[in-house]
């Protein structure tokens, strides 16, 4: 008997402060463990990078950003088949993928699920 392979464990990260993101393998609350994330899966495919603009208090997804704009300006950008930006913010999130897009990341904007406070 012959047993098909098993197949790979998709890698979905989520970057959301409120939202469940029920898809995704690991969700990161802050910028800070959006980062650390990221350096966690740095040898990784990531099938799914989901980011949301607004993180809570002050924090912002513009720090994942640079650190996304920074590797791929030094030739080694993170291999990503997607990244969906959900976020309320509209200049927020077009700013994301206005940045994101200049360095070859294929990224759209995208709906996530609703978390129950409009956010």
């Amino acid at each position: 008997m012959n047993e098909a392979p098993a197949s790979p464990t998709r890698v979905i990260l989520g970057i959301d402060d409120l939202r469940p993101l029920p898809r995704a393998t690991r969700i990161a609350r802050t910028s800070h463990e959006g980062i650390r994330l990221l350096e966690e899966h740095r040898n990784c495919v990531i099938d799914e990078l989901w980011l949301d603009h607004d993180l809570g208090g002050d924090d912002t997804i513009m720090p994942v950003v640079t650190l996304l704009e920074e590797a791929a300006f030094n030739g080694q950008p993170f291999r990503i088949g997607a990244v969906l930006v959900h976020s309320a913010n509209p200049i927020g999130a077009e700013t994301v993928v206005r940045s994101l897009t200049r360095w070859n990341y294929r990224v759209r904007r995208a709906m996530a699920p609703y978390s129950g406070d409009g956010s």
